[in-house]
């Protein structure tokens, strides 16, 4: 459990920094479209060696997978274009902040009802206590 909790917090480090390299390079090169497109080529080519690697076993059965889940890419395009198109007028520690926020109610309501065939964990009301407490503390990181 301590590696699981420590790769996230290594994936939770490069969400910001993702924010901020990608909005730097949508505003140098005046375009957030191309620097979305040109993340997404580095994240795919990356990708490929990473599943050449470990093996490619699943594409087999992508034909047969059900088509909503593929709607996860979509999230995925909406999250870096808007991150890149807003982060240079809102400010990067703004915006991750609204999106910490948005993954603190959207994980919730996914582990309360079960989700994608997530892990069941009722929103009890320390539960909702604690997510409070973290939606308040995130909130006042950005008081300055």
């Amino acid at each position: 459990m301590t590696q699981y909790a420590l790769t996230m917090l290594l994936a939770g480090i490069g969400i910001p920094l993702l924010a901020g390299l990608n909005a730097a390079l949508g505003k140098y090169i005046g375009s957030p479209a191309t620097a979305a497109t040109i993340l997404f080529l580095v994240a795919l080519s990356i990708s490929l060696v990473v599943m050449v690697l470990t093996g490619a076993e699943g594409l087999s059965r992508l034909a047969t997978a059900p088509k909503h889940l593929f709607l996860a890419g979509g999230f995925v395009a909406f999250y870096v274009l808007t991150v890149t198109y807003i982060a240079p007028h809102f400010g990067v520690g703004n915006a991750v902040f609204f999106v910490l926020l948005g993954q603190l109610v959207s994980a919730a309501a996914i582990d309360h009802f079960g989700l994608f065939g997530a892990q069941v964990s009722p929103l009890g009301l320390s539960r909702a206590a604690g997510i409070s407490m973290m939606a308040v503390g995130v909130w006042l990181t950005q008081l300055a």
